[in-house]
Protein backbone atom coordinates (compact mmCIF):
# COMPACT_ATOMS: atom_id res chain seq x y z
CA UNK A 1 0.00 0.00 0.00
CA UNK A 2 1.40 3.38 -0.99
CA UNK A 3 2.57 5.83 1.46
CA UNK A 4 0.72 9.31 1.43
CA UNK A 5 2.63 11.37 -0.25
CA UNK A 6 4.10 14.52 1.99
CA UNK A 7 3.56 18.23 1.21
CA UNK A 8 7.14 19.30 0.85
CA UNK A 9 7.93 22.50 3.28
CA UNK A 10 7.40 26.30 2.36
CA UNK A 11 10.40 27.74 1.34
CA UNK A 12 11.39 30.68 3.34
CA UNK A 13 11.01 32.80 -0.18
CA UNK A 14 7.22 31.74 0.26
CA UNK A 15 6.85 32.15 3.44
CA UNK A 16 8.53 35.89 3.10
CA UNK A 17 5.77 36.72 0.53
CA UNK A 18 3.04 35.67 2.65
CA UNK A 19 4.26 37.77 5.63
CA UNK A 20 4.85 40.56 3.29
CA UNK A 21 1.14 40.28 1.89
CA UNK A 22 -0.27 40.19 5.34
CA UNK A 23 1.68 43.55 6.23
CA UNK A 24 0.36 45.27 2.88
CA UNK A 25 -3.24 44.20 4.06
CA UNK A 26 -3.03 45.44 7.46
CA UNK A 27 -1.43 48.73 6.45
CA UNK A 28 -4.51 48.98 3.60
CA UNK A 29 -6.99 48.60 6.41
CA UNK A 30 -5.56 51.11 8.57
CA UNK A 31 -5.44 53.70 6.15
CA UNK A 32 -8.56 53.11 4.74
CA UNK A 33 -10.62 52.27 8.11
CA UNK A 34 -8.34 54.66 10.66
CA UNK A 35 -6.44 57.11 9.10
CA UNK A 36 -7.95 58.65 6.41
CA UNK A 37 -11.68 58.78 8.27
CA UNK A 38 -9.81 60.56 11.28
CA UNK A 39 -8.64 63.21 8.92
CA UNK A 40 -12.43 64.13 7.18
CA UNK A 41 -13.98 66.38 9.85
CA UNK A 42 -17.72 65.95 8.28
CA UNK A 43 -17.66 62.20 8.67
CA UNK A 44 -18.59 60.41 12.09
CA UNK A 45 -18.76 56.24 11.73
CA UNK A 46 -21.35 55.78 13.59
CA UNK A 47 -20.45 51.93 12.83
CA UNK A 48 -18.18 49.33 11.52
CA UNK A 49 -20.66 49.18 8.28
CA UNK A 50 -20.23 53.01 7.66
CA UNK A 51 -16.18 52.80 7.65
CA UNK A 52 -16.39 50.01 5.31
CA UNK A 53 -18.87 52.35 2.90
CA UNK A 54 -16.88 55.15 3.31
CA UNK A 55 -13.75 52.95 2.06
CA UNK A 56 -15.01 51.79 -0.91
CA UNK A 57 -16.87 54.79 -1.74
CA UNK A 58 -20.65 53.33 -1.68
CA UNK A 59 -23.51 55.36 0.49
CA UNK A 60 -24.23 53.14 3.81
CA UNK A 61 -27.79 53.26 3.37
CA UNK A 62 -29.32 52.73 0.01
CA UNK A 63 -33.17 54.13 0.69
CA UNK A 64 -33.87 57.48 2.20
CA UNK A 65 -34.22 57.00 5.98
CA UNK A 66 -37.98 57.22 6.57
CA UNK A 67 -38.83 60.93 8.20
CA UNK A 68 -40.39 61.15 11.10
CA UNK A 69 -43.53 62.80 11.53
CA UNK A 70 -43.01 66.42 13.23
CA UNK A 71 -44.47 67.36 16.90
CA UNK A 72 -47.92 68.80 16.71
CA UNK A 73 -48.02 72.44 16.75
CA UNK A 74 -50.53 73.73 19.26
CA UNK A 75 -52.36 76.13 17.38
CA UNK A 76 -53.96 77.66 20.81
CA UNK A 77 -54.13 77.04 24.23
CA UNK A 78 -57.58 78.23 24.64
CA UNK A 79 -60.70 75.87 24.43
CA UNK A 80 -63.86 77.19 23.17
CA UNK A 81 -66.70 76.44 24.92
CA UNK A 82 -70.84 77.26 24.58
CA UNK A 83 -70.33 79.64 28.01
CA UNK A 84 -67.94 81.42 26.22
CA UNK A 85 -70.92 83.06 23.85
CA UNK A 86 -74.15 83.65 26.20
CA UNK A 87 -74.80 86.91 27.02
CA UNK A 88 -72.78 88.48 30.16
CA UNK A 89 -74.30 90.12 33.63
CA UNK A 90 -74.74 93.91 33.52
CA UNK A 91 -71.96 93.69 35.83
CA UNK A 92 -69.65 92.52 33.74
CA UNK A 93 -70.59 94.46 31.07
CA UNK A 94 -69.81 97.61 33.48
CA UNK A 95 -66.55 97.03 34.71
CA UNK A 96 -65.53 95.83 30.90
CA UNK A 97 -66.92 99.29 29.84
CA UNK A 98 -64.02 100.76 32.14
CA UNK A 99 -61.29 98.46 31.20
CA UNK A 100 -61.92 99.15 27.21
CA UNK A 101 -61.25 103.13 28.05
CA UNK A 102 -57.66 101.71 27.30
CA UNK A 103 -58.99 100.29 24.25
CA UNK A 104 -60.03 103.39 22.46
CA UNK A 105 -56.50 104.88 20.95
CA UNK A 106 -56.62 102.37 18.53
CA UNK A 107 -59.95 100.23 18.49
CA UNK A 108 -62.08 103.83 18.50
CA UNK A 109 -65.00 104.64 20.81
CA UNK A 110 -67.23 102.35 21.63
CA UNK A 111 -65.09 100.01 19.35
CA UNK A 112 -65.86 101.82 16.21
CA UNK A 113 -62.39 101.75 14.73
CA UNK A 114 -61.32 104.70 12.24
CA UNK A 115 -58.09 103.72 11.88
CA UNK A 116 -56.38 99.78 10.72
CA UNK A 117 -57.30 98.55 14.05
CA UNK A 118 -60.17 96.09 13.43
CA UNK A 119 -63.60 97.79 15.12
CA UNK A 120 -64.61 95.28 18.42
CA UNK A 121 -68.41 96.59 18.80
CA UNK A 122 -70.80 93.21 18.47
CA UNK A 123 -68.03 91.40 18.06
CA UNK A 124 -68.65 87.55 19.27
CA UNK A 125 -67.36 87.42 23.19
CA UNK A 126 -65.81 84.39 22.91
CA UNK A 127 -63.88 85.54 19.69
CA UNK A 128 -62.27 88.59 22.08
CA UNK A 129 -61.55 86.12 25.11
CA UNK A 130 -59.43 83.44 22.13
CA UNK A 131 -57.82 86.58 20.73
CA UNK A 132 -56.70 88.01 23.73
CA UNK A 133 -55.53 84.65 25.30
CA UNK A 134 -53.33 83.81 22.51
CA UNK A 135 -51.46 87.17 22.61
CA UNK A 136 -50.75 86.61 26.35
CA UNK A 137 -49.60 83.18 25.33
CA UNK A 138 -47.48 84.23 22.58
CA UNK A 139 -49.67 82.16 20.08
CA UNK A 140 -50.21 85.46 18.23
CA UNK A 141 -47.45 87.65 17.90
CA UNK A 142 -47.97 91.25 18.57
CA UNK A 143 -45.30 93.41 20.49
CA UNK A 144 -48.07 96.19 21.37
CA UNK A 145 -51.19 93.54 22.01
CA UNK A 146 -49.21 90.86 23.43
CA UNK A 147 -47.52 93.39 26.87
CA UNK A 148 -51.58 94.75 27.00
CA UNK A 149 -52.80 90.72 27.11
CA UNK A 150 -49.71 90.43 29.73
CA UNK A 151 -51.62 92.94 31.77
CA UNK A 152 -55.30 91.26 32.20
CA UNK A 153 -56.30 88.31 33.99
CA UNK A 154 -59.25 86.17 32.60
CA UNK A 155 -62.08 88.32 34.46
CA UNK A 156 -60.81 91.24 32.78
CA UNK A 157 -60.53 89.28 29.08
CA UNK A 158 -63.93 87.92 29.56
CA UNK A 159 -65.39 91.64 31.09
CA UNK A 160 -63.68 93.09 27.67
CA UNK A 161 -65.32 90.84 25.34
CA UNK A 162 -68.30 91.71 27.25
CA UNK A 163 -68.56 95.28 26.61
CA UNK A 164 -67.44 95.40 23.25
CA UNK A 165 -70.33 92.21 22.34
CA UNK A 166 -72.95 94.53 23.91
CA UNK A 167 -72.26 97.54 21.36
CA UNK A 168 -74.50 97.98 18.29
CA UNK A 169 -72.52 96.72 15.01
CA UNK A 170 -71.91 99.10 12.03
CA UNK A 171 -75.07 99.56 10.04
CA UNK A 172 -75.35 97.28 7.24
CA UNK A 173 -74.88 98.83 4.00
CA UNK A 174 -77.34 98.13 1.26
CA UNK A 175 -77.18 97.61 -2.31
CA UNK A 176 -74.78 95.27 -2.66
CA UNK A 177 -75.58 93.30 -5.51
CA UNK A 178 -74.97 89.80 -5.44
CA UNK A 179 -72.77 89.76 -8.22
CA UNK A 180 -70.40 92.03 -6.26
CA UNK A 181 -69.75 89.60 -3.69
CA UNK A 182 -66.76 87.44 -4.29
CA UNK A 183 -67.32 83.68 -5.62
CA UNK A 184 -65.53 82.56 -2.54
CA UNK A 185 -67.80 83.97 0.17
CA UNK A 186 -70.71 82.40 -1.06
CA UNK A 187 -69.56 79.18 -2.52
CA UNK A 188 -65.74 79.06 -2.02
CA UNK A 189 -63.59 76.71 -4.29
CA UNK A 190 -63.99 73.06 -3.42
CA UNK A 191 -61.61 72.08 -6.11
CA UNK A 192 -58.73 73.69 -4.11
CA UNK A 193 -60.32 73.16 -0.69
CA UNK A 194 -61.18 76.37 0.18
CA UNK A 195 -64.61 76.86 1.81
CA UNK A 196 -66.99 79.58 1.58
CA UNK A 197 -66.79 82.19 4.05
CA UNK A 198 -70.12 82.21 4.82
CA UNK A 199 -69.83 78.91 6.34
CA UNK A 200 -67.78 80.08 9.08
CA UNK A 201 -68.18 84.01 9.06
CA UNK A 202 -71.72 84.12 9.17
CA UNK A 203 -74.39 84.29 6.22
CA UNK A 204 -74.60 80.69 5.99
CA UNK A 205 -73.44 79.42 9.52
CA UNK A 206 -71.40 80.14 11.97
CA UNK A 207 -69.21 78.27 13.69
CA UNK A 208 -67.73 79.38 17.58
CA UNK A 209 -64.73 81.31 17.61
CA UNK A 210 -65.18 82.71 13.75
CA UNK A 211 -65.24 86.07 13.87
CA UNK A 212 -67.53 88.38 12.60
CA UNK A 213 -66.14 89.93 9.47
CA UNK A 214 -68.56 92.66 8.02
CA UNK A 215 -67.28 96.75 8.43
CA UNK A 216 -63.50 95.60 10.02
CA UNK A 217 -61.05 97.25 7.27
CA UNK A 218 -59.95 96.61 4.75
CA UNK A 219 -56.02 96.60 5.06
CA UNK A 220 -56.49 94.56 8.14
CA UNK A 221 -58.14 92.15 6.66
CA UNK A 222 -55.87 91.74 4.06
CA UNK A 223 -53.23 91.31 6.13
CA UNK A 224 -54.16 88.89 8.44
CA UNK A 225 -55.24 86.60 5.41
CA UNK A 226 -51.59 87.22 3.88
CA UNK A 227 -50.27 86.31 6.91
CA UNK A 228 -52.25 83.09 7.11
CA UNK A 229 -51.40 82.55 3.95
CA UNK A 230 -47.74 82.76 4.45
CA UNK A 231 -47.89 80.70 7.80
CA UNK A 232 -47.27 83.98 9.74
CA UNK A 233 -49.84 83.28 11.53
CA UNK A 234 -51.12 80.36 13.11
CA UNK A 235 -53.26 80.30 16.15
CA UNK A 236 -56.01 79.46 13.99
CA UNK A 237 -57.27 75.61 15.17
CA UNK A 238 -56.26 72.74 13.13
CA UNK A 239 -54.90 74.81 10.35
CA UNK A 240 -58.49 75.75 9.26
CA UNK A 241 -57.84 79.01 7.88
CA UNK A 242 -53.93 78.78 6.83
CA UNK A 243 -55.04 75.92 4.75
CA UNK A 244 -57.92 78.08 3.10
CA UNK A 245 -55.44 81.11 2.93
CA UNK A 246 -52.67 79.38 1.63
CA UNK A 247 -54.80 78.22 -1.65
CA UNK A 248 -56.04 81.45 -2.60
CA UNK A 249 -54.82 84.24 -4.77
CA UNK A 250 -53.49 87.64 -4.45
CA UNK A 251 -56.54 89.41 -6.18
CA UNK A 252 -58.78 86.68 -4.24
CA UNK A 253 -57.63 88.05 -0.94
CA UNK A 254 -58.02 91.97 -2.54
CA UNK A 255 -61.54 91.42 -3.57
CA UNK A 256 -62.91 89.63 -0.09
CA UNK A 257 -61.00 91.97 1.95
CA UNK A 258 -62.75 94.75 -0.06
CA UNK A 259 -65.99 93.20 0.11
CA UNK A 260 -66.04 92.63 3.86
CA UNK A 261 -64.82 96.03 4.72
CA UNK A 262 -67.51 97.65 2.59
CA UNK A 263 -70.18 95.25 3.79
CA UNK A 264 -71.55 97.70 6.67
CA UNK A 265 -71.10 101.42 7.05
CA UNK A 266 -69.83 103.41 10.33
CA UNK A 267 -72.73 104.92 12.58
CA UNK A 268 -71.26 108.19 12.97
Amino acid sequence: MPLASKRPPMSPATRWSVLALLCVVLVCLAVGFLWLPSVQADFRAASLWDSICRAAGVPGQWSAPSAKAPAPVVASNVVLLPAMSRPASPQAVGRGATLALACTMCHGVQGHSRSDAPGLAGQFPEVIIKQLADYRSGKRNSAVMGALARTLSERDAADLAAYFASLPRPAQAGGLADSAVPRLVQVGDPLRNIAPCISCHGGADRKIGAPWLDGLPRHYLAEQLALFKRGERANDAMLQMRNVAHAMREDEISAIADYYARAALQPF
